[in-house]
């Protein structure tokens, strides 16, 4: 079974005015189908592949083989980290983080806008394309990654992770990141994202 674009939980124009309606078509349909389809290619050349959900192929990029590995990295890691991502976001989200997450937050980072902050400075930081991720290890952490790099394949699990690749945000924000950065809290799934953070515990 070839790997598939999950598709938009909500309407393409539903995160406006934080995030355009052509930035989530392009990102969506294009980009996202773009990793589908290079990952895809490479399970072709190697048909064992295809009985490892893509998140196992990124836990254990050492054992695909050579000759697909840089391809199965990135865009399998790709597939992983926007499929995350759709699910994070949600019309009328933002807020604050309430429950487990809201607590463990406030415990490590001080408060939520320290932890925004913090985030935000880091993340903004990431030269050229990549992301930022909230991971847990046994408190909660503020990385970052190139590329399409998953924390899954540094044996972490992540909770959020926001988009920093110029196409999720170029058509609206330019150059200007940080605005964006900003912005996007406005669409965050707290809900989404408290089941993520009781998953990386286990």
């Amino acid at each position: 079974m070839a790997f598939e674009v999950p598709p938009l939980p909500y309407d393409y124009s539903a995160l406006e005015p934080y995030i355009d309606t052509e930035t989530m078509k392009l990102h969506h349909d294009k980009h996202h189908q773009a990793y589908v389809t290079n990952l895809n290619g490479a399970i072709e050349k190697h048909p064992d592949l295809a009985k490892h959900s893509a998140e196992d192929l990124l836990r254990n990029l050492n054992s695909v083989p050579e000759d697909v590995r840089t391809v199965v990295r990135n865009n399998g890691g790709g597939h992983v980290n926007h499929s995350m991502f759709w699910t994070i976001m949600k019309p009328g989200g933002g807020g604050e983080p309430t429950g487990a997450i809201g607590d463990q937050i406030k415990k490590d980072f001080g408060s939520f806008e320290d932890f925004k902050k913090q985030f935000n400075e880091t993340t903004a930081k990431q030269f050229g394309s990549g992301w930022g991720w909230l991971i847990w290890d046994g408190k909660l952490k503020i990385v970052t990654t190139p590329n399409q790099d998953s924390p899954l394949s540094q044996g972490h699990f992540p909770i959020l992770g926001n988009d920093v690749w110029e196409h999720a945000y170029y058509l609206k924000y330019q150059n200007r990141r940080p605005e964006y950065l900003a912005a996007w809290w406005n669409t965050v799934n707290w809900a989404e994202i408290g089941k993520r953070f009781e998953q990386a515990k286990k």
